[in-house]
């Protein structure tokens, strides 16, 4: 089953973007090959399978990408 992290956009890289989770105010790194589609600042929805790694910062590969709120 996928899950769905509400985020906000600290830092955009080539194939990554460091997000803010809202709802636990964590850092998390995001592998994606669409980094470049946003902004840091952006508000942005990130569907994954529900694995986390326990690095530092987690680390997550994102299913789907799309802008606004999650709810």
């Amino acid at each position: 089953m996928n899950t769905t992290m509400n985020a906000r956009v600290l830092e955009v890289g080539s194939d990554f973007l460091l997000v803010c989770d809202c709802s636990m105010g964590q850092k998390v790194l995001v592998q994606t090959p669409q980094a470049q589609c946003f902004c840091v600042g952006e508000r942005i929805c990130i569907e994954y399978n529900g694995a986390m790694t326990r690095s530092i910062p987690p680390q997550i590969t994102a299913i789907c990408i799309w802008r606004g709120s999650c709810c």
